[in-house]
């Protein structure tokens, strides 16, 4: 992370318009913010499985997994058991939990299930079943990120300019979609949200570092919206402060040539009484933002005492187009703040001497059952295409409950996990 601080200037130039500088020059105000990221384990319920039965005397291969990338598992079983792809079969299963995790280019816990069949001689099915430390220390991770940003506005509040600095390993270089994805050195999934966010900044520069330390690296739920979502929503709610006005009026402004970001804005605000006077210690923050092409707004509610933070409340509104099942839209953004939360709050993955330190559920906490909040998922009618719902409820979790704790307390936390310990009394 020291590196990332030191270097992040030495990025290249991954979006820009107009004049960043000379705007920031002549802003009547600046915020200046710095964001660090580490990275995260999957941790889904179940461990990386699955069974693979020789057919056909050796000739041919059937797998059953939860897979994610089919294709290439199918070519690398047919490679590592010398036998023709066409003999090779896949059964995806349903899987407890992946969030990215079996998307790998490596196909890890399936090459390491051929390998055994192939040492067995082909003679007998195997099912291998990962320990949950063999997943936690040895598995693939959200990629650690550092962001620094400086925005300005002017004497009427507007956002006149903003640089933006991102350091962090990209997901693509040195894989097989490098030459389709990486463009000019800019990875789009480790800027994704920034440079396309929605709200009218005139002018904009951003960079990319990508840095080449050896922990690998994998998508991880809503992939690089997860660091991006809690930058640009906190450094708005921060602009917003500065400049004196509410932060949903705030949002609204400056997304009028965005009508699905004002819907679900609005409509949380709404079915969460946004305005309404709360007692001392408790807080209100929201955060809209847009992925895999749906919008989702955020408005929480915390109570902050003696230095620890209850997350009593989250009201979502969801715009993903055409709704086919609503109580899927709504479980999805429900399971989203139980994955997340405890992501938000504690977890992170640290290393030691090169090795990784959590193993099990005991030093990588899942959020727990008591500390769940009350969920209320409000969906915006549309009659457009349906678009994604399975990793969208994850960005604004984070950025919501930062700004909620801000509201309570006065104390801005940047950096995920959260510090708590930093609001002291509070």
């Amino acid at each position: 992370m020291a590196d990332y601080k030191a270097n992040a200037k030495n990025g290249v130039p991954a979006g820009k318009r107009g004049d960043a500088g000379k705007a920031l020059a002549e802003a009547a105000k600046i915020v200046e913010a710095e964001y660090e990221f580490p990275y995260l384990a999957h941790a889904p319920m179940e461990p990386l499985n699955g069974t693979i039965e020789p057919v056909n005397n050796g000739a041919g291969a059937v797998l059953w997994a939860g897979s994610q990338f089919q294709t290439i598992e199918h070519g690398a079983m047919a490679t590592i058991l010398g036998v023709k792809p066409e003999n090779v079969a896949i059964n995806t299963v349903m899987a407890g939990g992946s969030f990215g995790r079996r998307a790998t280019t490596t196909v890890d816990y399936v090459a390491e299930t051929a390998m055994i069949v192939k040492a067995h001689g082909m003679k007998a099915p195997i099912h291998l079943v990962w320990t949950r430390e063999d997943d936690t220390k040895s598995g693939y991770y959200r990629p650690m990120v550092y962001h620094k940003v400086r925005a300005g506005i002017d004497k009427d509040g507007n956002i006149v300019g903003w640089e933006h600095a991102i350091a962090g390993k990209s997901i693509m270089i040195g894989t097989p979609f490098e030459a389709s994805f990486v463009k000019d050195g800019v990875d789009p999934f480790s800027i994704e949200g920034v440079v396309d966010m929605p709200y009218k900044v005139p002018n904009f520069a951003a960079t990319l570092l990508n840095t080449k330390e050896g922990v690998p690296v994998l998508w991880w739920r809503s992939v690089g919206h997860t660091h991006t979502a809690q930058v640009i929503e906190g450094m708005i709610d921060e602009l917003a402060r500065a400049a004196g006005k509410d932060p949903v009026e705030f949002r609204l402004a400056m997304l009028k040539d965005h009508p699905r970001h004002t819907a679900v804005l609005k409509l949380a605000a709404e079915k969460a009484n946004w305005g309404e006077k709360l007692s001392k210690g408790r807080g209100r923050g929201v955060a809209v933002h847009e992925s895999f092409r749906s919008v989702v707004a955020m408005v929480t509610d915390v109570t902050v005492g003696a230095g620890k933070v209850k997350v009593d409340r989250i009201v979502a509104a969801v715009d993903c187009g055409t709704a086919i099942n609503p109580d899927v839209v709504a479980a999805q953004v429900e399971g989203a703040v139980g994955f997340t939360l405890s992501s938000v709050m504690r977890n992170k993955i640290t290393l030691k001497d090169g090795e990784v330190e959590q193993g099990n559920f005991d030093t990588y906490e899942p959020t727990r059952m008591s500390e769940m909040p009350k969920v209320e998922v409000h969906l915006v009618g549309s009659s457009a295409p349906p678009t994604g719902i399975g990793e969208p409820g994850v960005p604004c979790i984070a950025p919501s409950i930062a700004n909620a704790i801000f509201d309570a307390t006065g104390k801005r936390l940047r950096s995920l996990p959260l510090d708590t310990n930093a609001l002291g009394g509070a």
